[in-house]
């Protein structure tokens, strides 16, 4: 599927790649060609459900929008294909799929209010799921998760910080919620104070892929455990004496 959507979208005269996405083929397009590409995959490729479109924070690079196209034919049988773009963060806008794909309508408006990504052409961009007073847009990765400290988690509680606990119980030291930066890089700051990066905090705890292990190169921490033979003692240290069998009339274990 990859190889017959990149040749149809490359004889339109749209540059595209295919890339390996979690296990699903996915064709990255350029934002100015987002909707030729969708008219190309469906008409030219016969991708004609559209089945969604969301988006992912990328922090510098921008937000990455992706839609997920399938092909159903021979019976039971489905063809899927990931079309994604990427999108500059100072300037999120991309052109309205909903001529293309009347259902991307419901997506695009949802994308808009959790990611704060705009959609050119699109009628009714106006907020979908948020009450109407609620400001930011809550997926991306700087948003500040405020109440999971104005308010305690729910479910039990540290070592020691039970409403019950005997008084002077030793207890462990509070971390911070998950999505919740330091107090020094949020929140009401003196006048004349420099805003801090919002993106510090998310680059801060992003952490990065493991990589992949080559065939044949997984062991197990046994393997890896077990002391090497032929390795040379450390620095300062006498290499172990061979086992000797016992002489006539001694004990083993005991000196001669």
């Amino acid at each position: 599927m990859s190889a017959d959507a990149v040749a149809a979208l490359e004889s339109a005269g749209i540059a595209a790649t295919s890339v390996d996405s979690f296990g699903l083929t996915a064709v990255d397009v350029a934002p100015e060609s987002w909707v030729a590409a969708h008219e190309v995959l469906r008409d030219a490729v016969g991708l004609t459900f559209f089945d969604f479109l969301s988006a992912s924070d990328e922090l510098t690079d921008g937000f990455r929008v992706v839609t997920h196209l399938a092909d159903f034919w021979g019976g039971t049988h489905v063809d899927h294909l990931l079309v994604r773009t990427l999108v500059p963060r100072d300037q999120p806008v991309l052109a309205t799929l909903i001529d293309v794909y009347a259902g991307a309508n419901w997506h695009e408006r949802e994308t808009y209010e959790m990611f704060g990504i705009s959609f050119d052409g699109h009628p009714n961009l106006i907020p979908l799921l948020l009450p109407d007073e609620f400001e930011g847009h809550p997926l991306r990765k700087e948003f500040v998760l405020a109440s999971r400290v104005a308010k305690p988690w729910p479910g039990a509680k540290e070592p020691g910080e039970s409403d019950h606990a005997p008084a002077g119980a030793p207890s462990r030291r509070r971390t911070l919620p998950a999505g919740v930066p330091d107090a020094e890089t949020w929140g009401p700051r003196p006048p004349g104070s420099p805003d801090p990066d919002p993106l510090a905090p998310a680059q801060a705890a992003a952490t990065p892929a493991r990589p992949r292990r080559a065939g044949g190169e997984r062991r197990t921490r046994q393997q890896s455990q077990q002391p090497n033979p032929a390795a040379p003692p450390p620095s300062g240290q006498e290499p172990p004496n061979p086992a000797t069998p016992p002489a006539d009339g001694e004990t083993p274990g005991e000196p001669s």
